[in-house]
């Protein structure tokens, strides 16, 4: 099996062929820890996160580099205007961010490194691009000179010229191009600052992530990923100053995800049209957060809606209780099952295995992926509403195709692994909240419905109904128990 994927520096879809296999090195964009993050942020985890898994999956020996930016102009702002120390501020939202991501099943990177502990790497790769002439000091700050390095543009497919035309030099400017990026600022006050051989100051925003991932995955790295707003200036930045430095190719793959849009505009802390992801973590499980990332193609734009969670909440319900009944369901008589149903939804099943995998190794098709999985649940609850006659024969096969299901999704989607009873538990406390009754006084109400309906006591049975249905609790009777759901 092969994994196929989209590299935005040959603008096309390529076999994946790592430099070094089974090793394989992996660099991902992270936070700016000055505040909450938001939902743009989990699907940039969560979207890498099935990269990580899938690459795993091969077998593949992988390094995960994410790193966390904590020396910034927004976090020097943040710390000033809040009246704290700027690390303390980083180390919170560094802290919440990690947790979140926890949470939501997220798997650990190998390394996480913060920018402000690798300061002498940066300076060490600044030195050496002053020295190939490649950078330049004024008045104590370190700029790039774009203009000496050809293929700058090559990733995002801008042209020098174009990019010079019509742009002026201020006078004020300690740059000489525009373009010219900043690899080193000289100290402000009220500033952080660090001794460099260009006087006390700190490191422009492109230089960490070339110094981090040098350090950590050596000169040349296969796999870089970001949001498609990372390409120009940060990536293409990241490719000048890193292969200015070594001569050597920086990025063999680079990988970029469309972002996550509110009515059609980016959601940022700027328009102030963020929805942060603790927000999310309050409201709805984990799982239904993460299937909503990864139900569009991770290239395209995602457009968040309440509406849209509230789907894919619904549908995950349904999966669940389709994985309940299976795991509840007994046999009613023993041997072969007539005409052997069982084999024409194990064909389907293998069909669906077969789909699933080829859909995630095709430029890790979540979307597609997800669709086959909610197609295979559907064919397994339809299996089980048809025949009421299960044999033992079945009973097994239905517990092995669930097994398998929730392994394989569980293993690279990080979806539909749980415990039913455990997801309708997460989601029912958190909804009860609003209903002014506990969990324990809602699932009495539905047992004593139970038995009064057992007893032929029907009006005592609808009026419990009633109530409940005011309360936006929704009941599914059968003859072994009640099924029920908060909308």
């Amino acid at each position: 099996m092969k994994l196929s994927i989209y590299n935005t520096l040959t603008r096309k879809v390529e076999v994946f062929e790592p430099l070094n296999p089974p090793r394989v090195t992996m660099y991902v964009c992270g936070i700016t820890a000055y505040d909450s993050s938001h939902l743009g942020h989990a699907r940039s985890a969560v979207i890498f996160d099935v990269l990580y898994r899938v690459l795993k999956f091969l077998g593949y020996e992988v390094i995960y580099v994410r790193n966390i930016t904590d020396i910034d102009d927004k976090i020097i702002n943040r710390a000033n205007k809040e009246g704290i120390f700027w690390k303390d501020l980083t180390e919170k939202y560094t802290k919440e961010y990690q947790e979140e991501m926890e949470r939501l099943g997220v798997l650990k990177p190998s390394f996480e490194p913060k920018a402000s502990e690798h300061i002498p790497e940066m300076i060490e790769i600044i030195k050496k691009l002053i020295e190939k002439k490649l950078a330049y000091v004024s008045n104590g700050d370190v700029y790039f000179c774009v203009e000496r390095f050809p293929e700058y543009g090559k990733l995002s497919g801008r042209k020098l010229d174009e990019m010079l035309s019509g742009v002026r030099i201020d006078p004020s400017e300690k740059k000489r191009n525009p373009l010219d990026f900043a690899l080193w600022k000289s100290a402000k006050p009220g500033e952080p600052y660090w001794e460099s051989p260009w006087g006390y100051g700190r490191p422009g925003w492109h230089i960490e992530c070339s110094a981090m991932s040098l350090k950590y995955l050596g000169e040349t790295i296969d796999i870089h990923g970001g949001g498609l707003d990372l390409i120009f200036p940060h990536h293409e930045n990241e490719i000048a100053q890193s292969e200015g430095a070594t001569g050597k190719p920086f990025v063999r793959y680079f990988i970029h995800h469309g972002l996550i849009t509110v009515d059609g505009e980016k959601m940022s802390k700027s328009l102030g049209n963020f929805v942060t992801t603790g927000y999310l973590l309050d409201k709805y499980h984990p799982e239904v957060i993460r299937a909503f990332l990864l139900s569009k193609h991770y290239r395209s734009p995602l457009d968040y809606s309440e509406k849209g969670i509230v789907d894919m909440e619904k549908a995950l319900y349904r999966m669940y209780e389709t994985f309940y009944w299976i795991k509840k369901a007994k046999a009613k008589k023993e041997g072969h099952s007539p005409k052997e149903r069982i084999k024409e939804l194990q064909e389907k099943f293998q069909t669906f295995k077969e789909n699933f995998l080829k859909a995630l190794l095709e430029d890790l098709n979540t979307a597609q992926a997800l669709g086959y999985l909610f197609s295979i649940e559907g064919e397994l609850y339809n299996f089980l509403n048809k025949y009421g006659d299960l044999t033992s024969e079945e009973v097994e096969a239905l517990k092995v195709m669930l097994a398998e299901l929730q392994r394989l999704s569980g293993e690279l989607l990080g979806v539909s692994h749980s415990d039913p009873l455990e997801f309708f538990k997460y989601e029912r406390e958190r909804k009860i909240k609003n209903l002014g009754k506990t969990l324990e006084e809602i699932e009495k109400l539905i047992e004593k419905r139970f038995q009064a309906r057992k007893e032929k006591n029907f009006e005592l049975a609808d009026k419990i109904r009633e109530e409940l249905k005011n309360l936006g609790i929704h009941l599914k009777d059968t003859k072994e128990e009640t099924f029920w759901y908060i909308e």
